[in-house]
């Protein structure tokens, strides 16, 4: 079945009395609570800090936070639960508590941190692993009925960009998010947004193929999210490093956005905002 753009469109996802919709490409701000992520580690090192960069990030046009407590950069190390909900728990409760009507994704694969997030005000989880680091993560995502992001990956982040191989990238992703989003479906839940998972077990030819073929993942009926921020199938390309890829990470979302996907996730949220409005006019002449 080929899914048409204007029935992601007409897509609604409801929780904790918000609608999320794809009527047009939406903005998710990335917040890294942590101190080695691979560009903006220890950037929020205390709630005030926290507070006013979501406040900077809304007021330049996010749709959704995305808060992050474990780095999953390219060889980093694995934290503990207990460390995880630590650095999370009063990030999430202020951030929640002062702006009350934004979207705040939680970024994590631990089906418990998902609970204690929806406790918490969370609107979304966003799984770096697509259910496969924790095997009560669907379950847990079904009973809670809370918008989930669907990631693929190919390893752990201490293993994924070990010599990554796929016979065909494009047809290996999609055929892996479709048995994941099956094995959701059949637990009662449809609240899904895809994520392919650039830099996550692929190479610089890897993420640029499925850059370029992202609309065969738009026919299993899901919005797509490209989370291409400053990572390294920039840099790789045009010699750049994730403190001067700002450029580089545009381009790219103009082609993401130009492809179909439905949300960019980005440190630089007034330049995505920009890139948005731009392709929006464009497609509509």
């Amino acid at each position: 079945m080929i899914t048409k753009n204007n029935e992601i469109k007409s897509i609604e996802y409801k929780y904790n009395g918000k609608t999320l919709t794809f009527i047009k490409p939406l903005v998710m701000g990335i917040v890294n609570i942590t101190p080695d992520s691979f560009y903006d580690g220890n950037k929020y090192d205390n709630v005030n800090d926290v507070l006013q960069g979501v406040e900077e990030k809304i007021i330049h046009g996010a749709d959704i936070i995305d808060i992050g407590a474990a780095s999953s950069r390219p060889g980093a190390k694995e934290i503990t639960e207990i460390e995880e909900w630590n650095r999370l728990e009063n990030i999430l409760k202020e951030v929640r508590k002062k702006f009350n009507n934004i979207f705040i994704s939680v970024d994590t694969y631990r089906s418990s941190i998902a609970q204690r997030s929806s406790d918490f005000g969370a609107d979304i989880i966003n799984d770096i692993s697509g259910g496969n680091y924790d095997p009560q993560m669907f379950k847990k995502i079904a009973h809670l009925q809370i918008p989930y992001i669907l990631m693929h990956i190919k390893g752990t982040p201490q293993t994924m960009q070990e010599n990554p191989d796929y016979a065909d990238v494009i047809n290996e992703v999609k055929s892996e998010l479709s048995i994941r989003a099956n094995n959701l479906k059949g637990l009662g839940f449809n609240k899904i947004i895809l994520d392919p998972g650039f830099g996550f077990g692929k190479t610089p030819r890897h993420n640029f193929s499925l850059l370029k073929n992202i609309c065969e993942l738009k026919t299993l009926g899901f919005p797509l999210l490209a989370g291409i921020s400053r990572k390294s199938m920039i840099n790789k390309i045009i010699n750049t490093n994730p403190v001067t890829a700002l450029n580089g990470t545009t381009v790219l979302n103009t082609i993401a956005l130009l492809n179909g996907c439905n949300i960019l996730r980005v440190h630089d949220v007034t330049e995505a905002k920009q890139a948005i409005e731009l392709v929006e006019y464009y497609k509509n002449i």
